[in-house]
């Protein structure tokens, strides 16, 4: 890669050249290159590079039709970044696929093992707010009742709260998702839309009817900020400070 130092400030594509910003301000030519796709496709020697492939895209496609299947708890939780690291995770889930040969591993197998499911338990979906940090009380998870429960829950105290907040909303979901069939079920349970002062609550979250399915079984709890103006309650910041966490999953 070569900077550009004359007076011209090209950007794009001239005579198999490219010519780029980056961020420091400054322009930059390199000129095309790589391997060519037909010899990635049949040369022996990138046999290798070709089973490496097949697993990126077996984790892709993993990662997004999980993401479809909790789409309905996904709404106002904001983080641009949570597709690249949930598929980081969701790697970790293939390489515990220890029957399958080289670029034929899959999440689907992996997570039949109880250590593959640890990479995923403990996810949030949004970086900026996990929920250990927003939330500063422990909860109770029952899988046998499908309840999550908090005792003497008082949101001023318990709560991190972002600046603005005036209310706070929250819930759980229960989810029963196959990683082979990609089939699900995602059902919510009742929610809590609290005012952030000192009153103490006892808060259980259950579901009327519970998921049904095959696969395995998630718990995710949630927590949105609201303010309140002229009566009525409003996303803060668009969501920004929205938690969201796989508490559980077996």
């Amino acid at each position: 890669m070569a900077k550009l130092k004359s007076l011209l400030k090209i950007e794009g594509t001239l005579d198999g050249m490219t010519f780029y910003k980056k961020a420091d301000g400054q322009y930059y030519v390199r000129t095309k290159g790589g391997v060519k796709k037909e010899r990635i496709l049949n040369d022996p020697s990138f046999a290798r590079t070709r089973e490496n492939n097949s697993e990126f895209a077996e984790v892709a496609k993993s990662g997004k039709q999980f993401r479809r299947a909790l789409v309905g708890a996904l709404t106002n939780v904001k983080d641009r970044t949570k597709t690249t690291r949930l598929s980081s995770n969701l790697f970790k889930v293939k390489n515990y696929d220890t029957t399958s040969g080289r670029g034929e591993r899959k999440v689907s197998i992996g997570i039949q093992e109880a250590e593959a499911k640890v990479q995923l338990v403990g996810f949030d979906f949004n970086k900026n707010a996990p929920l250990d940090t927003v939330l500063l009380q422990n909860y109770v998870i029952n899988t046998t009742s499908k309840e999550i429960s908090l005792g003497d829950f008082i949101p001023n105290i318990m709560l991190a709260n972002p600046k603005g907040a005036t209310h706070v909303k929250m819930s759980a979901y229960h989810a029963n998702y196959d990683f082979t069939s990609f089939e699900s079920e995602l059902v919510a349970s009742n929610v809590e839309t609290l005012a952030i002062d000192s009153t103490s609550s006892n808060i259980t979250f259950s579901f009327t009817t519970p998921a049904s399915g095959t696969g395995v079984e998630l718990f995710l709890l949630k927590i949105e900020f609201l303010q309140e103006l002229n009566g009525d309650l409003y996303q803060l910041n668009n969501g920004t400070f929205n938690a969201l966490k796989l508490v559980s999953m077996v």
